[in-house]
């Protein structure tokens, strides 16, 4: 789960998650310099001529990948931050964007930190 709040929100949505039976820990990686953070989208793109081709150059540009491809469309796969997806969205717009799925924000810690489940099991920190 990713939110964004005032430090007294934050706290408060920190407090009411640790009052729920399943959660182990909840964790602040926003301010942990260990913490990644990463979102995918899938972005669907309609277009024909040079818009086709211009969304092919624009998505080369930000690693986006090409995952189904017809006459008529691409699906483009991007990760990366959220201000770079914002940004690969608001420029595929004029070029025929018409559907947009996104994940949130996804983290975990980088090195030897693990968040792993006791029994060796991945979950939601």
């Amino acid at each position: 789960m990713v939110t964004r709040g005032d430090p007294q929100t934050i706290e408060q949505i920190k407090a009411q998650l640790d009052r729920i039976v399943s959660v182990r820990r909840v964790a602040d990686v926003t301010r942990d310099p260990n913490g990644v953070l990463r979102e995918m989208a899938l972005v669907k793109v309609v277009a024909s001529g040079q818009d086709r081709i211009e969304s092919l150059r624009v998505s080369e540009i930000f690693r986006a990948k090409v995952i189904d491809t017809t006459l008529e469309s691409f699906i483009f796969e991007i990760t990366g931050a959220s201000d770079k997806i914002d940004a690969y969205v608001e420029l595929m717009r004029p070029l025929g964007l018409t559907e947009l799925s996104r994940t949130g924000v996804l983290s975990i810690h980088r090195g030897r930190e693990t968040d792993l489940a006791p029994q060796g099991g991945a979950h939601v920190v």
